[in-house]
């Protein structure tokens, strides 16, 4: 190892042990960020500390759910992990999670889908998994096909990395094609039925990746997700290496089986989510801990003990009232989000964040794809608040979908103002991603204080 790349390494180690050990603070970024302006290919130094592989998962949606399962099944069989489980998954978030240890078994780390470009020629990971592509923070990422490009060349900069995509998701598949013809391997997983949803009413994508005809589908999941092909070219969803198969849902969530196609094993899984995009996540998870040799009763005790704690679908009791706390950041999350919502058959409140700061994108115009008319007329939703830097942006946009909705300045504020409702009548509370740990933060405090 090269003096200045030992350096940068050491000066990292010294910075995470004063932030964590020292302070308590969280040492997400900045070791990293130290690291790298001492050497700044420090990264590669690093990958070598994953003795059995790495693995890499990136989309738009669901990247942290997806990670943290994975490196929590890998640990259930009693491997050694490198993660980013806090989500900084841009290069001085992945440099920091590879400091701590001398030696690990594997890596699991989120990466942002721009930031791949910096991240696998580097980091070299044996598979890179693809949960989906959905327009978001568009002033920074630009449209999809500029992300598609980045992947792509992120791949070709990675040759030995196994592509594992969403089969169902046309522009991961425009991704996947593009790859294969540079030699990246790819494997596929999706859901092999329909599961009798409405599609939405804005779907991401409408037209063939390959020629530009308007896709046609035998069913969709959600957004533009489920069983397409193209009607004047040969681009459709592939046959799929892992499929989810026998779905179940009820009142106590969903269950269904992972079907590995080349092998015929059968994992059953169950999870208390009822969203659709719940199953995709899962399903990448379990065909990620597949390829990385976790068996099933690990990677299913592993799922029975995921209690996230990082305001993703993460539940709170204020005053005897069910909180749910969930990150929202785009037109298809917040429509997954909606779901979630809907599928609660009790009587319940909604409270929007929406922020504008740099980390969220400066471009709110994406709430206009929002199906929030849905909620219309729905006796169950009792009442809407909006918050946040842009809170009356989302009101003019509630008002156009016909449902009023008060602006309040906090969390705490949206609570007190539903005092007069049942303690029975839980308040889910939808932010984007700078919201989200502030948010989260009061809402454990309220939590604490009422306990």
């Amino acid at each position: 190892m090269r003096i200045r790349t030992a350096a940068a390494i050491c000066a990292g180690k010294l910075a995470r042990w004063m932030l964590h050990d020292v302070l308590r603070r969280q040492a997400s970024q900045l070791p990293g960020r130290i690291a790298l302006q001492l050497d700044p290919c420090a990264l590669e130094a690093l990958a070598i500390k994953a003795r059995q592989g790495t693995i890499v998962v990136c989309g738009t949606n669901g990247k942290t759910t997806t990670t943290n399962l994975v490196a929590d099944a890998l640990a259930a069989q009693g491997k050694h992990i490198l993660c980013n489980r806090d989500g900084a998954n841009m290069l001085p978030g992945v440099v920091s999670a590879l400091l701590p240890r001398h030696r690990a078994d594997w890596a699991v780390i989120e990466a942002d889908e721009l930031s791949t470009i910096h991240i696998l020629p580097q980091l070299k990971p044996t598979y890179l998994v693809l949960l989906n592509l959905f327009r978001d923070q568009l002033d920074r990422a630009g449209e999809i096909d500029h992300v598609q490009d980045t992947l792509v060349r992120a791949l070709e900069a990675s040759p030995d990395t196994a592509l594992v995509a969403c089969g169902d998701d046309p522009l991961c598949m425009g991704v996947a094609v593009r790859a294969q013809r540079n030699g990246t391997k790819v494997l596929t997983f999706g859901i092999a039925q329909d599961l009798g949803r409405t599609p939405d009413r804005v779907p991401e994508a409408r037209f063939c990746q390959l020629c530009g005809a308007e896709l046609v589908y035998a069913y969709r999941a959600y957004a533009q997700l489920g069983d397409f092909r193209c009607p004047s070219c040969d681009f459709a969803r592939p046959p799929l290496d892992f499929a989810a198969r026998d779905v179940h849902r009820d009142a106590h969530g969903m269950r269904f089986a992972t079907v590995r196609t080349h092998t015929q094993d059968v994992w059953h899984v169950h999870t208390p989510s009822s969203g659709a995009y719940m199953i995709y996540n899962l399903l990448a998870a379990a065909s990620a801990a597949q390829l990385a040799g976790v068996d099933e009763r690990h990677f299913v005790q592993a799922i029975d003990a995921f209690h996230p704690d990082n305001g993703r679908l993460q539940r709170f009791v204020v005053d005897g009232r069910d909180v749910v706390l969930n990150l929202a950041k785009n037109p298809t999350g917040l429509n997954q989000n909606l779901d979630l919502l809907l599928s609660d058959a009790r009587p319940k409140a909604l409270h929007l964040v929406l922020n504008d700061n740099p980390n969220d994108g400066r471009d709110v115009s994406w709430i206009w794809d929002v199906d929030f008319e849905r909620l219309g007329g729905r006796a169950d939703v009792s009442r809407i608040t909006v918050g946040g830097t842009r809170a009356h942006d989302l009101q003019v946009r509630l008002k156009y979908a016909g449902l009023p909705a008060a602006v309040t300045s906090s969390v705490s504020q949206a609570l007190a103002d539903a005092r007069d409702l049942s303690s029975t009548t839980p308040l889910y509370v939808l932010t984007n991603y700078s919201a989200l740990q502030p948010t989260k933060d009061e809402l454990q405090r309220k939590a604490r204080h009422h306990a």
